[in-house]
């Protein structure tokens, strides 16, 4: 089965890539572009567990470039495609959000718009719970009206309703999940956990947002991949 993982060095990317290419069965395609938001030693660190393996492929792409990314679908036919590549992190998107624009609801079109001739068997993408903005019931269903607060979770939106468009249109077996704050190992460093670990082996304080006030939904990687690994197995239409 051949896979394409895109995002491949991120922590999401990178778990579910180590997981299925246990399986010498399948060959695992992965792209990332090492972008700097956070440590690109890390991702590299991620990617060196992995780089080694026969039945793992590698290529340095940014999705936003839809001719690198269109020949890269030309090149090669794939089974399913895991789509985990984005500009993460809601606070940023206040700062520059001309990038989330470019990189979330661009590099997503242009993945779709690449597959449309010959689709995979299957295709998932990341959305966020962010779509829900400052929820008051829960736990919150996925039915509920969608009050996106930033602009990280607009492009999540407007990714949903891309892949809406292009299932109906193009028959594309394409679903989207909507993560809770993902937490495990190789996790991102600049994540609440991580800095709270570090602040407590280090006795050194950390900022809390609204006084730490406020609850969040974390969800563990080992769950999160389990999910992932049994839709790469499952063989009906989502």
């Amino acid at each position: 089965m051949k896979i394409l993982i895109t995002g491949v060095a991120g922590f999401l990317g990178f778990s579910i890539a180590h997981k299925l290419l246990k399986d010498k069965k399948n060959f695992v395609y992965g792209i990332d572009n090492f972008d700097n938001y956070y440590s690109v030693n890390y991702k590299k660190k991620r990617l060196n567990q992995i780089i080694n393996k026969k039945n793992f492929f590698f290529k340095k792409i940014d999705i936003r470039n839809k001719y690198k990314i269109k020949n890269l679908f030309k090149e090669c036919h794939f089974d399913i495609v895991m789509h985990f590549a984005a500009q993460a992190g809601v606070r940023y998107s206040l700062v520059n959000p001309k990038k989330y624009l470019e990189v979330n609801k661009k590099g997503f079109e242009n993945i779709l718009n690449a597959m449309r001739d010959k689709p995979p068997k299957k295709i998932i993408y990341a959305s966020s719970s962010s779509v829900y903005g400052n929820a008051k019931k829960f736990p919150t269903h996925e039915k509920i009206k969608l009050k996106p607060n930033n602009v990280y979770a607009r492009t999540k939106i407007c990714n949903e309703n891309l892949a809406k468009f292009y299932k109906k249109k193009y028959d594309f077996n394409i679903c989207g999940l909507r993560f809770f704050t993902v937490y495990g190992k190789w996790g991102r460093p600049d994540m609440f956990l991580f800095k709270l670990l570090k602040a407590y082996k280090k006795k050194t304080f950390i900022e809390l947002n609204n006084y730490g006030n406020h609850k969040r939904d974390f969800t563990y990687s080992g769950d999160v991949i389990k999910v992932l690994f049994k839709y790469s197995k499952y063989n009906g239409y989502m």
